[in-house]
């Protein structure tokens, strides 16, 4: 918990998702900063601090499965493999309802799956749920 800026890196290749997320963010309690990545490896790039205008690295991660260049999947294996990134909150939220992607993004460590249909046009959902999270829970340093 913090009275800090709250950095969430969302890792899509719409940039619509992370507009989404930030203005549904706006009207959730905290102070939170959207750092935008459009596949796994910029968003390596912002969790590892080599990204161009990286400051510090994001407590949350919001990622979609379904990407060129690095896959969700991909992703959530290289930070699970990186002893200094494995502590990263990563939810996942995807197109995808398939049944073997929810239980591979579990296996993976991930720390929830949600799918865009389901949280709805203006992310409401899933802006409470970041919100509560990150204003309940003690996330890593």
């Amino acid at each position: 918990m913090t009275d800090e800026v709250t950095d969430i890196l969302v890792i899509d290749d719409d940039d619509i998702t992370a507009e989404l997320v930030e203005r549904a963010l706006r009207h959730e309690d905290g102070t939170y900063r959207i750092i935008s990545a459009t596949d796994g490896i910029d968003g390596l790039a912002q969790l590892r601090g080599t990204a161009p205008n990286s400051a510090r690295r994001p407590l949350v991660v919001l990622l979609d499965l379904n990407m060129p260049r690095m896959s969700g999947f991909e992703f959530l294996r290289a930070v699970r493999a990186d002893c200094s990134l494995r502590d990263s909150v990563i939810f996942v939220l995807t197109t995808s309802d398939a049944e073997e992607d929810r239980a591979r993004a579990y296996c993976e460590c991930a720390a929830g799956f949600m799918t865009k249909s389901e949280v709805g046009l203006g992310f409401r959902q899933v802006a409470r749920l970041l919100s509560t999270y990150c204003n309940t829970v003690y996330l890593p340093a």
